[in-house]
C-alpha cells in the first residue's frame, strides 16, 4: 500500500439542495467528495475511507472512478442507504435534514497497513467514533479534525440542530482543527475567538482554522493569528466550500508549505467550488495558486 498524501474519512452524501423553496437538483456531496477532489486537483495522492449504500447512483461512481482518487477504502453495503441530506438555504441560513444514513465506519474499515501523511476526519452524521479516530492517528503524520458531524443532533424528522461537543481525548491527538464559526462555538462554548483558540492550543492542537464564509477565515499557529481573505467571485452554490478549503490546505501542508500560505490555497480552492453547482469546478493547480498568491498578499496578522 502506498503512503498517501491525504486520506479523507467520513460519509459521502447524496444532497438535495433547495433554494427559495424550490429544489435545485441533486448532487454528490460530503467531505470525501469536496476535500478529496480539491486535494487531488493540486496533485496530492488521495484515498478515502467511507461507506455508501446500494442506492448510490452509477453515474456518481463513474465520476469518482475517473477522478484519480484511490477508492479501495470505499465500501458498498448491500441493503443499506447512502447518507442523504436535504439542504435548504433561506435568507442566508442553511437548514439541514438527514433523510438516510449509511452504516458507521468500523474498525476493520481501516486497513492495518494504511500509511498517510495526513488524515482528515470529517464525519457528517456521527459515523466516526473515538476508537476510529485514535486508530487513524496511529496511521498518519498529521491528524486533522473537522467536527461538523460531531456537533449535530437529529430530531425525529431528521432536522439537524447543533449541540455542544468537547472531547479532550480526541482534541489532544488532533494536530489541525478546522471548523466554521458556528461549529467552533459549539465545540469551545464561547464566541471569544482568542480564548477558544488558546484552549485548543493548550490541548495540543498545533493549527486552528475557523472559516467565516464570505468574510474569509482565521488561522492560528505558533506564529500568531492571521486573517485570510475570501476570494471575491460570482457565487453560485456554497455547498462543499469548507471541505474543499481543508482538502486544498492539507494538500499543500504535507508538502511542507507554510500554514498561512496553505490557508490561502484553501481559500482559493473554495472560491472555484462556489462558482458552480455540485462538485463540478475545482480549478487547475496553476489557477488555484494564482488566486492564492493574490490572497497571500492581503493576509493580515490580527
Amino acid at each position: 500500500m502506498p503512503t498517501y498524501d491525504l486520506v479523507v474519512v467520513g460519509h459521502f452524501a447524496l444532497d438535495v439542495i433547495i433554494r427559495h423553496g424550490r429544489p435545485v437538483q441533486g448532487a454528490l456531496g460530503g467531505p470525501p467528495t469536496y476535500a478529496s477532489l480539491a486535494a487531488r486537483k493540486l496533485g496530492a495522492l488521495v484515498s478515502v475511507i467511507s461507506k455508501i449504500g446500494d442506492d448510490f447512483p452509477a453515474e456518481y461512481m463513474r465520476f469518482l472512478n475517473m477522478s484519480g482518487l484511490d477508492l479501495s477504502g470505499l465500501k458498498v453495503v448491500e441493503g443499506a442507504p447512502t447518507t442523504n441530506y436535504v439542504l435548504e438555504y433561506l435568507d442566508g441560513e442553511r437548514k439541514l435534514v438527514l433523510k438516510a444514513k449509511a452504516p458507521p465506519i468500523a474498525p476493520d474499515d481501516v486497513p492495518p497497513d494504511l500509511m498517510a501523511k495526513a488524515v482528515l476526519v470529517s464525519p457528517i452524521a456521527g459515523e466516526v467514533s473515538n476508537i476510529i479516530i485514535s486508530e487513524l492517528r496511529r496511521h498518519s503524520e498529521f491528524l486533522c479534525l473537522d467536527p461538523q458531524g460531531l456537533v449535530r443532533s437529529f430530531r425525529p424528522d431528521g432536522a439537524v440542530e447543533l449541540k455542544s461537543w468537547f472531547d479532550a481525548s480526541v482534541l489532544s491527538i488532533t494536530d489541525i482543527f478546522k471548523a466554521s464559526f458556528r461549529e467552533y462555538e459549539h465545540v469551545i462554548g464561547t464566541k471569544w475567538i482568542r480564548e477558544g483558540i488558546s484552549k485548543l492550543h493548550r490541548l495540543g492542537v498545533g493549527i486552528v482554522i475557523i472559516t467565516l464564509g464570505e468574510d474569509g477565515s482565521l488561522i492560528s499557529t505558533q506564529g500568531g493569528i492571521y486573517a485570510i481573505p475570501a476570494y471575491e467571485t460570482n457565487v453560485v452554490e456554497t455547498t462543499g466550500a469548507g471541505d474543499a478549503y481543508i482538502g486544498a490546505f492539507l494538500a499543500e501542508y504535507v508538502r511542507g508549505e507554510d500554514p498561512v500560505w496553505c490557508a490561502c490555497v484553501g481559500s482559493a480552492a473554495a472560491s472555484f467550488v462556489v462558482e458552480a453547482f455540485g462538485p463540478s469546478r475545482f480549478g487547475e493547480r496553476d489557477e488555484v495558486l494564482a488566486r492564492a498568491q493574490e490572497l497571500y498578499d492581503r493576509v493580515v496578522k490580527v
